[in-house]
């Protein structure tokens, strides 16, 4: 009897190994697979370089298995886009045969390469995967813009260059003027910089953008770090831009309109290796750096003038200045790095203020500093700093700004007003990962900043870093944005 027993057990064993082995099969045309997109779009990819990798997923919420007869590129092997199927690296183009158990889920993973398209405006690539199971057919679109660049690796031009930005500029390492000659930006000019890259200017930089055409840096990752969060919003991913005069050169220009760069390491460095050397002179108009992992503005021992920019969100100081002289007029500096509801920056914020002037440093020449019509504001409760031994006989004026700031007492700080507790001074300092609304430094409808600049200096720029006129209704606002 126990040898009966033991059959009918090792019967039944098997057979339930059996079922677990060819699960049954779901044939019913109706059902249909959940799946995570119907449409599946890269931002614009650079041709011959490559995209970053999107995931499809597909879902069967059936408590049976669905068999997948094919999932296939509708143009095949002759399309842009490839296919990494459940880990099959060789299913490029498709695969056959899929069983997805009920309740279980299957990994598409979507690249694109695309070959130059000779264009310089970027060219639209489109195709589907086409998935088939019980005679019917699920797609997913898929789209990428194709942009034809011109890469630039470890780069110096010895000579007067002028770079057109016909097509968009992709930089590996650094790309540099040499000494004595000028680097000439285009209007309209773009720049992509792989990691660490590089900007460097040992001689003369004119970079003149227009409103509609403005001369724009960023990284050249141009993907999600989280779905609807791009690598944009993330600080350290290229190095920065360096002005330097080296010692015994000639002093150095540096003219620039219409400049956009951002999350980067540091945003514009200006440096004069020699303090002793005259001064190199930066003018920076119109333009905005934004989102760094270290500085926004460094100056040390270069004279400058900034007007009707933006400078923010650095984990450091949005400014810093160490010998020469400054002026800064309509310029909204905001210090909120990080104040954010996800984490997207690789580093923490410090807690440092958004302006610091060190007037303390023994190899700096004597300081000037001037403030007209601007915003100094941040996280922390003092926002500016002024290092200098004797505070009352520092060179300079602060006059007819808004700082969120202890109250500063000396002669140089007239017309400022100081922060209360319920001002709101932007439209938004956080950005909220869910909503996707981005840091936004122009003025709030109530914002303390409004109709309080001095007009006298406000008629010398009458237009704001947007081309608004400031005089529209009647009293300019403070800062490079008119409200």
């Amino acid at each position: 009897m126990k040898q009966y027993i033991h059959h009918i057990l090792f019967f039944f064993v098997g057979l339930a190994l059996m079922l677990s082995c060819n699960p049954q099969i779901d044939t019913d045309p109706a059902i249909s697979l959940k799946l995570s997109a119907d449409t599946i779009s890269f931002d614009t990819v650079f041709t011959g370089q490559g995209s970053a990798t999107a995931l499809l997923m597909i879902y069967n919420t059936q408590k049976k298995a669905i068999k997948i007869d094919n999932i296939r590129l509708k143009d095949g092997s002759e399309s842009a886009f490839h296919l990494n199927i459940d880990g099959l690296t060789n299913a490029t183009s498709s695969s056959e045969n899929i069983t997805i158990e009920g309740g279980d889920s299957l990994f598409v993973f979507v690249r694109v390469n695309i070959d130059p398209t000779n264009s310089n405006s970027p060219v639209l690539i489109t195709d589907q995967v086409i998935i088939t199971y019980n005679g019917k057919t699920q797609n997913v679109e898929l789209e990428a813009y194709g942009q034809d660049v011109e890469i630039i690796k470890s780069t110096i031009f010895r000579n007067d260059t002028t770079l057109l930005g016909e097509k968009p500029y992709l930089i590996y390492d650094y790309v540099a003027i040499d000494t004595a000659k000028t680097l000439t930006l285009a209007a309209g000019c773009k720049f992509y910089f792989h990691d660490q890259a590089q900007f460097v200017v040992f001689g003369n930089l004119y970079a003149q953008g227009t409103l509609e055409r403005p001369i724009t840096m960023q990284s050249d990752r141009r993907d999600n770090l989280f779905t609807e969060v791009p690598y944009d919003m993330v600080a350290g991913r290229w190095d920065g831009v360096y002005l330097v005069q080296i010692a015994n050169q000639p002093n150095a220009i540096y003219d620039i309109n219409y400049f956009d760069v951002q999350s980067g390491t540091n945003g514009v460095f200006c440096i004069n290796e020699e303090p002793q050397n005259k001064h190199p002179h930066l003018s920076i108009q119109n333009s905005r750096i934004h989102n760094y992992s270290r500085y926004g503005l460094v100056l040390q021992n270069a004279d400058a003038e900034v007007v009707n920019c933006q400078i923010s969100n650095c984990a450091q100081y949005c400014v810093y200045l160490s010998g020469g002289r400054h002026k800064f007029i309509h310029t909204t500096i905001a210090s909120y790095f990080n104040n954010t509801d996800v984490r997207i920056q690789s580093v923490p914020r410090e807690d440092m203020a958004a302006v610091y002037i060190d007037d303390i440093n023994k190899t700096t020449q004597q300081m000037q500093t001037y403030f007209y019509n601007s915003i100094i504001s941040g996280l922390r409760h003092n926002n500016f700093l002024l290092a200098t031994p004797f505070e009352t006989l520092y060179k300079g004026e602060f006059s007819d700004c808004y700082m969120k700031n202890d109250t500063l007492n000396a002669p140089q700080f007239r017309n400022i007003t100081y922060y209360q507790s319920n001002d709101t001074i932007f439209k938004n300092i956080y950005y909220k990962y869910k909503e996707y609304v981005d840091y936004d430094f122009s003025l709030d409808s109530i914002s303390p900043c409004r109709n309080i600049a001095d007009t006298m200096i406000s008629r010398q720029y009458p237009l704001d870093r947007n081309g608004k006129n400031r005089f529209a209704d009647g009293k300019p606002d403070l800062g490079c944005y008119e409200w």
